[in-house]
């Protein structure tokens, strides 16, 4: 298994990916840095769990509204199922840090 160093607001994690694949992860860290970035200045320092949760919730919604314009191809149906995966990922790890888990 390989792994892709990313940074998000400011923290370092090691994300165990498929091997290749650390620099797709490392752009998708990125996007989603900007984007909380984004989220964090209109909405004021609400704290990073909640942050992180509006942003699942805001690319769930994006991804439900792209499933409602067309229908996917299969390749178009495995993204969204990263997508969907990652999310939960996001929503896991955003209640981890809420009840002052681990990483």
């Amino acid at each position: 298994m390989a792994k892709a160093d990313i940074r998000i607001r400011g923290r370092s994690f090691s994300i165990a990916c498929t091997p290749g694949q650390e620099m797709r992860v490392q752009r998708l860290a990125e996007q989603l840095d900007v984007r909380l970035a984004g989220i964090s200045s209109a909405v004021g320092d609400i704290g990073d769990d909640r942050l992180l949760l509006i942003a699942a919730l805001a690319l769930l919604d994006e991804l439900d509204a792209a499933r409602q314009v067309a229908p996917f191809s299969a390749a178009e149906a495995r993204a969204a199922g990263l997508i969907t995966a990652m999310a939960a990922k996001v929503e896991a790890l955003a209640a981890r840090l809420e009840s002052g888990g681990p990483l």
